[in-house]
């Protein structure tokens, strides 16, 4: 039977798709079936579902904050937006215009915590590297490995990393390697090592294309101890 795959799936699908005819993932995970593959559908819009009716609270949350609104309630709602934001980019569907919106919320309420610090340069200073750093934040998650890796409940498990990293393609995977500390990247590498040496019946290729991987993990993780 014809599998029909989404068009822009969401997480659960999307690492259904990685591991599809993967030789780097165990043979019983390489295979699809249709009720794997609806299951997956069923699951990821259910939380489009689920992130729409909590997305219309936020929005309601920042068109009715008054202006002498005290900042723990501002500032839970923008942690709450950037969670938002995280959460959309992993989403099935476009969610395009839901990004941009948040972004704009986000941007208004910087506005007035930046208003009601503007006689404070340390406050200041503090509140355009946080922005800065949210700027950076939001165009890793364009891609979506960083999304589905740091989302709380993710569908990349920690059997699964590995051979996720080993496999993704180059912009992902050199995208997803920021996302580790130094003592993180040494476990990467030594499971990546064991992995891949357990895998039989590679490709020349594919086995080299890995050893390639783990080299890169090696000099990245020499680098930050460097620094």
């Amino acid at each position: 039977m014809t599998l029909l795959f989404s068009t822009k799936p969401g997480r659960r699908e999307r690492h259904l798709l990685r591991k599809r005819n993967n030789p780097l993932f165990q043979e019983t995970q390489r295979q699809i079936s249709t009720a794997d593959l609806q299951e997956a559908q069923r699951l990821d819009h259910e939380e489009l579902a689920d992130f729409i009716t909590e997305f219309r609270k936020l929005v309601h949350q920042a068109v009715s904050l008054q202006p002498s609104e005290e900042s723990e309630v501002v500032l839970k709602l923008k942690e709450s937006l950037d969670k938002a934001y995280e959460q959309a980019c992993g989403l099935a569907d476009d969610q395009t215009e839901t990004k941009d919106a948040i972004k704009k919320l986000v941007a208004v309420i910087m506005n007035a915590v930046r208003s009601g610090a503007e006689n404070d340069p340390v406050a200041l200073g503090e509140l355009q590297q946080e922005s800065t750093a949210r700027d950076a934040h939001f165009e890793l998650l364009e891609h979506p490995l960083i999304a589905d890796i740091l989302y709380p409940e993710s569908v990349i498990s920690e059997e699964d990393l590995v051979p996720t990293l080993l496999s993704s393609p180059p912009e992902e995977f050199a995208s997803a390697l920021t996302l580790f500390d130094t003592n993180q990247l040494q476990l990467l590498i030594e499971g990546a090592e064991s992995y891949l040496g357990e895998q039989a019946g590679l490709s020349d290729e594919i086995a080299n294309s890995a050893s390639e991987r783990i080299s890169v993990m090696r000099s990245l993780m020499d680098d930050l101890l460097s620094d």
